[in-house]
């Protein structure tokens, strides 16, 4: 499956879809050039997932509410949340192996992690 484009309408969207890795880079950027090529490639093996990229420049309001301080940044949601977030580019081998981890991962496990953490901020 090809990378879809993601903007300030459709995110919200797009999060509740399963497995979602956002790219979120600029043209400017060297290494988002340098991996651009590489989001592409594991999508392209991974038609389960969905890969959307966002310009950061082009929505900058989207990417200050995601708290995106540096680029590249790719984040990792799964059924809305979010279980990865790494700033800077990634090998392909590495990319590909967290596409495995991701799709391996106990969602109650993860949703009770998510709980206990919330009742600990109150």
């Amino acid at each position: 499956m090809p990378t879809q484009t993601v903007n300030d309408e459709n995110m919200a969207a797009l999060l509740k879809r399963g497995i979602v890795f956002v790219d979120w880079w600029a043209p400017w950027c060297g290494p988002c050039r340098t991996f651009g090529p590489i989001f592409e490639k594991v999508a392209e093996r991974n038609p389960e997932v969905v890969f959307a990229k966002v310009n950061a420049e082009e929505h900058p309001d989207l990417a200050m509410s995601f708290g995106i301080r540096a680029i590249p940044t790719l984040m990792v949601f799964r059924d809305g949340i979010l279980v990865f977030a790494q700033v800077g580019a990634i090998p392909e081998e590495a990319l590909q192996a967290l596409a495995g981890r991701v799709k391996d991962l106990d969602m109650d496990r993860v949703r009770a992690q998510v709980a206990a953490h919330a009742k600990m901020q109150n």
